[in-house]
């Protein structure tokens, strides 16, 4: 399930913005990557979004494109990097320009992005490069408006369960009959996965 918002854009200010949805204020995070692309106050905007919750707090973070909340949570996975970290890749580089300069363990650039010493630089090209490739392609697709077949949409959403690029497409092309739509073919493809 995708978590999506869509409502009036009250208020925005970077990092903070501000989504009226039904007379309900929500205070999102977003990256500049997002704020580049929103909409004028006062006009209507639909976000993905990112919930997070910790001991002694929740906070909410919003995306205009999948790639960029995915690329968000990957990155967190490296470790020793948490939102803050997360929401500066985003706001210094496109989700390919990241997916490029990881597969090319290109260091140097990374540095660049603030908050990103050398080490943490390091550890992300270790830990992301087998996902940099899916990172990339998922941006691209999602960006241009999604898969526009039932079988490339379960191949994303088998990659958005971490499997790599080449074995999502083989799961999805395995467990694809005529007429099934995306839900049914994943579910095909996990069910052979355990087998």
């Amino acid at each position: 399930m995708i978590g999506r918002l869509k409502g009036i854009l009250v208020h925005k200010q970077p990092p903070w913005l501000v989504v009226d949805v039904n007379g309900v204020g929500y205070e999102l995070e977003a990256p500049m990557s997002t704020f580049y692309d929103l909409p004028e106050a006062g006009r209507e905007v639909a976000l993905f979004t990112h919930y997070a919750q910790k001991e002694d707090s929740v906070s909410l973070y919003g995306f205009l494109r999948e790639g960029e909340r995915r690329l968000f949570r990957d990155v967190q996975k490296v470790s020793g990097i948490g939102a803050k970290i997360a929401l500066a890749v985003l706001s210094g580089v496109s989700v390919d320009e990241f997916a490029r300069l990881v597969q090319a363990s290109d260091v140097t650039a990374l540095t660049r992005i603030p908050g990103i010493g050398k080490k943490t630089a390091e550890r992300m090209v270790v830990e992301l490069r087998d996902r940099a490739a899916d990172l990339a392609g998922i941006g691209a697709t999602l960006s241009a408006g999604g898969a526009h077949d039932p079988q490339s949409e379960a191949t994303i959403a088998l990659q958005q369960l971490g499997y790599k690029p080449a074995e999502a497409a083989r799961m999805a092309r395995d467990a694809a009959a005529a007429g099934d739509d995306a839900a049914a073919i994943i579910r095909k493809a996990l069910q052979s996965a355990l087998r």
